[in-house]
């Protein structure tokens, strides 16, 4: 997936506004895109991205890009009482068993 002139544009001055501090609209977007010089961006595109961003926290979505999220979906819980909790412990006796690459005698960066 690539970005469009117009997208990229969108982002950076979104990013350049929150950098600032500045609250994010379409008016201020489109007014960074006209002073870097851009002309081929429709102002629908600020406008999309200004109603996108309203409200969120853009650093969590900066700082938090290789984690993973909520898991969604699964079975329900079953009724009458939790599961019991052997189950992971099990788990994490399997994964302290496995050896590693330095008991290999070879690391990944050596």
């Amino acid at each position: 997936m690539s970005l469009t002139t117009a997208e990229a544009a969108c982002v950076y001055a979104s990013l350049i506004l929150h950098d600032d501090g500045v609250e994010i609209t379409a008016e201020k977007i489109n007014s960074l895109i006209s002073a870097a010089g851009i002309s081929d961006v429709e102002p629908i595109w600020a406008s999309l991205f200004a109603k996108a961003l309203a409200g969120k926290n853009i650093s969590d979505f900066l700082f938090n890009v290789g984690s993973a999220g909520p898991a969604t979906g699964g079975a329900p819980a079953a009724a009458g009482g939790a599961a019991p909790a052997e189950k992971p412990k099990e788990e994490v006796k399997e994964a302290e068993k496995e050896e590693s690459d330095d008991d290999m005698g070879f690391g990944l960066f050596d």
